[in-house]
């Protein structure tokens, strides 16, 4: 992982040893050396990974080569930091005032301080050239050459062969095959039924879900077998060639159907050879199964041998991209079918079959339930980790072990080498640029909620994520994340309404894949044991799930985490600015952190400093040093002023800041603290998002200033009154990036009449709570809009007639009095791509009406505590698609109406809804509530 580390920093070198040659002789000849050096064996280092995967694999692994390599990457990190020390010292080195003589004397001190980290850089980097020649030195010695069988194959590249473990899919009998029972009847339907047209069946899902198993007894199954007049079974994985890969096919249908292999297949030109699969095909049925696909190409390599003939033929891909999958729609209609993992059940009994070849003994019981967890139905994690245990004493005390020592057991146990190289391929098979996104995974302890949002800073402050267009960076880094998912290897566990991923996750096992990655490429130390020893030599990153009693020091260190329960040790924050002075990330979320060092300013390169959720109160003063510092995240803490200094944070993209207080009684206005700002906002000019501010605190003229943020893409803004309307609105109107808007009043009664002359164009999220005369004009212009929430604005009239033909509204909220009249109408084709609804608080409410060809497209239905809304509404009944429907604190008579254990007479309505909750409140907290689902024939 070094090359890109590198070559990032080889022209800043240069940059530097000319304009410091002059200052110490015979620097800028060191650092051609360097590069020159550096260049010379940049091929070793692009594809270190690679190398190493393809020697191992080989069974000729070196441990010299992982040796050298290291010591490489080792030294690519010193540049690094000569680079970020260099640049430190040169932003925070005062200027040589030539102006006078007493200016002169008094920046003496400075100067000759400015001379010494010049001599200590340039002696640095004398020494890391010394060491780049003894290391290159040792490469000759070795004979550390990249040969041109290694540099055009790697761990993967090949078909199977004998004693690899990706053969063992293909010879797996009926029996034993587990949890596909429903995905091969699907299948098989697929194959032989429906039109002539040709048709790509494609399964997709992560390495050692079972595709390879799956497609293979679908191609085998009996009545496929009868259906086509010819099949072919082809492993393409990553080295194909279609001239092979074509011969190969015919040769398999040829022996299929019992006919003689056509002659000099090997002498034809590939348009000649493409015109005799044409030609063979043209009269058949034909079934091809494609195994293991890697790369989008491949469809348009295929396309036109693979002729159209009308006969109902089929083809079958197996990948581990979605991306591959879907791009076949280009040139074939497309079935695809995600493969899952195996539910428990089916997970429990393969484990058995393996183990026990039949019945679990009732004393292994609880830890084969346990083991079974830990392979997170993953079919090819449950085979190797049960074939070892079946060479194992069945007793409590070793499984308990094996267990226990999983991680060891998957580096060094050879029943589990082959499914820790078989859940690799994908890692190796990443671009080089996603290879550290991956990596970051294994940072976080295992089975934690990893945010997307939270992720993708990360991403953004370690330089993981080039912008190389002129868009948002969140947008490249979300692609990213994309891509991962599309590779199979992270899995998402939660979406949002609008559907972005939330919240994400890799599988247990891969994880284990991740985390031997990280060590071996000193890319993250994890922390787990208060007693450990931390004699870890080079790491760029410190994982601390427990505080160690020893001290911990790494000069070189990029990123922290701290993901302790426990109190902070005083001696490590106050050391933070002079132990890990290189730091970029920094992340205390969710721990109990309770003050920021009056130092932390110290920290010159810091980009992501994440405090959410811990319990700080104040920021120092020496915030404002903090000038490469992109992300400053104060969600759910009680630091309520922000000092003045913080302006001067010109770099300065995402601040969220507030505190919701769910311990106390809910008020829309009053349930969450934003933070006061000072005069001199304007000087953010690279913010993008900031909530929530205090208006009342920060006054009419931080409002004025807003407007000088033409950069935001998400404004919250609390406590407006009605002196700051007008300032407000102008300010909004200079935002033309402008994607969130939330806006409170400082009372209920408070009247906000926003008048913008034109809507912002890109608006796609949009909250008012406060009182308004009549709905804006601006808001049903909103083409954009994903998202609407609107509260107490004591509408009337029906505003729904004006909302109707927003044309991407996803979900709508009308609370606390928004509307103030007694009877909701959703008409005909309104709403039609509307998923979600939520009616609370709508004190007036008594009845609502949906037209039969309203809100076809909502799946989420939330009523609450509408005290006059007593009669359940008849015309849920239309609405066909809803998944879940929600009562919150609703009237006794509506709640008894659909209870079944009461005779509910309006059961009926509800009964084709597959979730309907009733939730009660008990407390004056906000979580203090019970949840009862009521039964429906689809739950």
């Amino acid at each position: 992982m070094a090359e890109d580390a590198v070559w990032s920093v080889l022209q800043e070198l240069y940059k530097f040893a000319l304009e410091e040659g002059t200052l110490v002789a015979g620097v800028d000849k060191d650092f051609i050396d360097i590069k020159h050096d550096l260049e010379s064996i940049q091929a070793f280092l692009k594809d270190a990974d690679r190398m190493a995967a393809y020697e191992e694999e080989e069974g000729g692994y070196d441990e010299g080569v992982k040796t050298w390599v290291k010591q490489l990457r080792e030294a690519s990190f010193r540049i690094e930091d000569v680079i970020e020390e260099y640049n430190m010292y040169v932003a925070l080195t005062p200027k040589v005032n030539h102006f006078g003589f007493i200016a002169t004397i008094q920046m003496i001190p400075n100067m000759i301080k400015s001379m010494n980290w010049r001599y200590q850089i340039a002696s640095e980097i004398q020494d890391i050239k010394s060491s780049l020649g003894k290391i290159k030195e040792r490469s000759t010695r070795f004979q550390f050459h990249k040969s041109e069988s290694r540099s055009g194959s790697s761990r993967g590249t090949k078909a199977p062969r004998i004693g690899d473990p990706r053969m063992a899919p293909y010879f797996i009998e009926e029996t034993q095959v587990v949890g596909f029972e429903y995905a091969r009847d699907e299948l098989v339907s697929f194959l032989v039924r429906g039109n002539n047209e040709p048709m790509l069946v494609s399964v997709v899902g992560m390495g050692g879900l079972g595709k390879t198993t799956l497609a293979k007894h679908v191609f085998d199954d009996p009545s496929v077998k009868r259906h086509f007049d010819c099949r072919s079974f082809i492993t393409v994985s990553q080295s194909y060639t279609i001239r092979e890969l074509l011969i190969q096919m015919i040769k398999e249908f040829c022996k299929d159907s019992n006919e003689p292999i056509p002659k000099g297949l090997q002498k034809m030109d590939d348009q000649t050879l493409i015109a005799r699969v044409r030609q063979y095909l043209e009269s058949k049925r034909y079934l091809v199964l494609f195994d293991d696909v890697w790369k989008e190409k491949f469809s348009d390599e295929i396309e036109h041998a693979l002729i159209c003939n009308n006969k109902g033929s089929r083809i079958i891909v197996t990948t581990r991209m979605m991306h591959v999958a879907e791009y076949f729609k280009k040139s074939f209609p497309v079935h695809i079918h995600e493969l899952q993992h195996l539910p428990e059940n089916k997970a429990y009994e393969l484990f058995c079959k393996k183990v026990f070849r039949g019945q679990c003994p009732p004393e292994l019981a609880e830890m084969s339930n346990e083991i079974v967890q830990k392979c997170g139905g993953l079919p090819l994690a449950i085979v190797a980790i049960g074939g070892l245990l079946s060479t194992k004493p069945k007793t409590t005390f070793e499984w308990r072990k094996l267990s226990q020592n999983l991680r060891m057991e998957l580096e060094r146990n050879v029943h589990l080498t082959d499914l820790m190289k078989i859940l690799s391929l994908s890692y190796d098979d990443l671009p080089y640029h996603l290879k550290s996104c991956m990596l970051y995974f294994g940072i976080y302890p295992e089975d934690y909620t990893i945010k997307r949002k939270r992720l993708t800073r990360q991403w953004m402050a370690e330089g993981f994520v080039k912008n190389e267009e002129i868009r948002p960076l969140e947008e490249v880094a979300e692609e990213s994340l994309i891509e991962l998912i599309q590779r199979s290897l992270v899995h998402v566990s939660k979406v949002g309404f609008d559907g972005k991923v939330k919240i994400c996750q890799v599988h247990d096992v891969l994880r284990e894949v991740i985390i031997r990655k990280m060590k071996d490429l000193s890319f993250c130390h994890s922390m787990h044991n208060v007693n450990e020893q931390v004699t870890v030599g080079v790491t760029r990153r410190f994982s601390i799930a427990a505080f160690s009693n020893s001290d911990l020091k790494n000069s070189g260190t990029r990123a922290i985490f701290v993901f302790d329960k426990g109190e902070l040790p005083e001696h490590f924050m106050d050391g933070l600015s002079s132990k890990f002075k290189l730091l970029k990330v920094l992340d205390f979320e969710n721990s109990l952190l309770n003050y920021i060092p009056d130092n932390l300013g110290n920290l010159f390169h810091l980009r992501y400093l994440n405090l959410s959720h811990t319990k700080v109160k104040v920021l120092p003063k020496s915030i404002g040093m903090l000038v490469n510092l992109e992300t400053l995240d104060l969600r759910q803490t009680k630091v309520h002023e922000l000092p003045k200094e913080i302006n001067k944070l010109t770099k300065l993209r995402l601040l969220p800041a507030y505190y919701r207080k769910y311990e106390g009684h809910y008020s829309m206005l009053n349930f969450t603290d934003g933070v006061k700002m000072q005069k001199g906002i304007e000087g953010l000019v690279s913010l993008q998002k900031l909530y929530f501010l205090e208006a009342d605190h920060s006054g009419i003229d931080v409002i004025r200033e807003l407007g000088k943020l033409t950069q935001l893409r998400k404004l919250g803004i609390k406590h407006v009154g009605q002196g700051h309307a007008s300032a407000l609105s102008a300010a909004i109107q200079e935002m033309k990036h402008l994607e969130s808007l939330n806006i409170g009043a400082i009372a209920t009664d408070e009247i906000l009449d926003l008048d913008l002359v034109s809507a912002p164009p890109h608006l796609r999220v949009l909250n008012l709570k406060c009182r308004l005369t009549k709905l804006p004009k601006w808001i049903p212009n909103l083409k954009y809009l994903v998202k609407l929430r609107l509260g107490l604005s004591k509408f009337e009239d029906d505003p729904l007639d004006s909302l109707k033909n927003l044309p991407n509204l996803l979900r709508l909220n009308l609370w606390d009095d928004a509307f103030y009249g007694e009877r909701l109408h959703f008409k005909k084709g309104g709403f039609h791509k509307l998923k979600e609804l939520d009616l609370t608080r709508l004190n007036r409410l008594s009845s609502i009406s949906i037209d039969k060809e309203a809100l076809q497209d909502l799946d989420h239905f939330r009523f609450n505590n509408n005290p006059q809304l007593k009669e359940l509404p008849r015309d849920l009944e239309n609405l066909k698609n809803l998944q879940f429907l929600g009562f919150a604190d609703m009237p006794d008579e509506l709640v008894d109406s659909i209870d079944i254990e009461k005779d509910g007479s309006c059961h009926w309505v509800i009964n084709h809804i597959p979730l309907v909750l009733i939730r009660q409140k008990w407390g004056p907290k906000f979580h203090d509530y019970d949840l009862r689902p009521i039964p429906t024939q689809l739950n």
